[in-house]
């Protein structure tokens, strides 16, 4: 029988290596998936984003793939583009 992505997951994450490099990653998909998430409210396409912000379909595609990191300024410009409000902030870290 054939595992689910959740349960196949969920097996990897009781690696505590895995769920290291796991959790370092999980801000950079947070973002990916708030950029996903506004684009979508806006009711672009990644084409028409990209246009929007002076940039190319694919690097909006790999923005949203979380394999690239966006600047300040892109995050910015995201936001305007899709009538936004980008927050930034550095909160103390829980234990």
């Amino acid at each position: 029988m054939s595992k689910t992505l959740a349960e196949i997951r969920a097996d990897l994450l009781r690696d505590p290596h895995v769920r290291a490099e796991y959790e370092a990653l999980e801000p950079q998909f947070r973002i990916a998936q708030q950029i996903i998430d506004a684009r979508r409210r806006a009711g672009l396409t990644q084409a028409q984003l990209a246009e929007l912000i002076d940039t190319s379909q694919s690097s909006v595609a790999r923005l949203e793939a979380g394999r690239q990191l966006p600047s300040t300024r892109t995050l910015l410009r995201i936001a305007h583009a899709t009538k936004s409000e980008a927050v930034f902030e550095l909160r103390p870290a829980t234990a």
